[in-house]
């Protein structure tokens, strides 16, 4: 199966692979949202078992995928790894600054951000919008250095570590295309507007996928850098927004089992294809 996937994926072009990538990333979200098509209510203790996987899931991607191939590309020197990965948090600590957004569970008063009078369920959908763009970007990233390999041995590699990446983000975009749409149809509006609501935050994934491998592709020399961007950007949604609507309601032990399971599984996947 593996040696399957690289041969169907070195066909393309890194910027490609970055778009079908995120294409699919995308899709899971939507897939995440359908079920508010037939279902208007959704067991809070499974919800946050699943954004606690996300999280676990998010947690080891920015390691496996990122900053160790970080580490590794400067030649065990940790710098361009540090900075990297500061530099992502402090551009998602001035978006979320910036960017009017609603966390789950909370009401549109404790909305943070510039202050607005968008509706709830635009702040939902901004909420989880944010979530997306450094996972988008760090999908693009890990297949824009495809194009940086040393050797066919080292790009197989490296497609493998994407495709483990991209596979592990689509898992934890499951439960966040469900946590934007079931709010929204418990509050009243219609099964399809919800769930159009619910698939419409990973939009934003093929666009940061995109740009995060022609920005590597055109200068080799960030590719560190970039990849402890990801994983920076990444580790901020997780400890600011993720760990604590997954610990909200009362069931923190399942999901913190939850965590445990995604970090395990992401660990696996990455370890086992990369």
């Amino acid at each position: 199966m593996g040696e399957y996937l690289y041969e169907l994926a070195s066909q393309h072009h890194p910027v490609m692979l970055a778009l079908i990538a995120t294409l699919f990333t995308w899709f899971m979200t939507a897939a995440g949202a359908a079920p508010v098509l037939l279902a208007k209510r959704f067991n809070q203790k499974v919800m946050d078992g699943m954004l606690g996987l996300a999280a676990g899931v998010m947690i080891a991607a920015s390691f496996w995928s990122l900053l160790a191939p970080a580490i590794e590309m400067s030649g065990g020197d940790w710098k361009p790894a540090t900075i990297g990965f500061l530099a992502g948090g402090l551009l998602l600590y001035l978006i979320d600054k910036i960017l009017p957004h609603l966390h789950l569970g909370l009401e549109v008063s404790e909305a943070e951000g510039i202050h607005t009078s968008w509706q709830r369920s635009t702040l939902l959908v901004l909420a989880i919008t944010l979530h997306n763009i450094p996972e988008g970007l760090a999908v693009g990233v890990a297949f824009g250095a495809v194009g940086h390999a040393a050797d066919p041995a080292m790009a197989r590699d490296m497609m493998f570590g994407g495709i483990a990446l991209a596979i592990g983000i689509g898992l934890q975009n499951f439960p966040e295309g469900l946590a934007v749409a079931m709010p929204l149809r418990r509050e009243g509006m219609g099964r399809f507007k919800a769930f159009m609501y619910g698939q419409a935050s990973g939009v934003v994934e093929p666009m940061a996928g995109v740009l995060g491998a022609a920005l590597v592709l055109s200068m080799q020399s960030i590719l560190p850098y970039a990849l402890a961007f990801a994983a920076g950007a990444m580790i901020f949604v997780v400890v600011e927004e993720l760990i604590p609507e997954s610990q909200r309601a009362g069931y923190s032990d399942f999901a913190t089992a939850g965590a445990m399971f995604g970090f395990a599984i992401m660990m696996s996947l990455d370890v086992g294809l990369g």
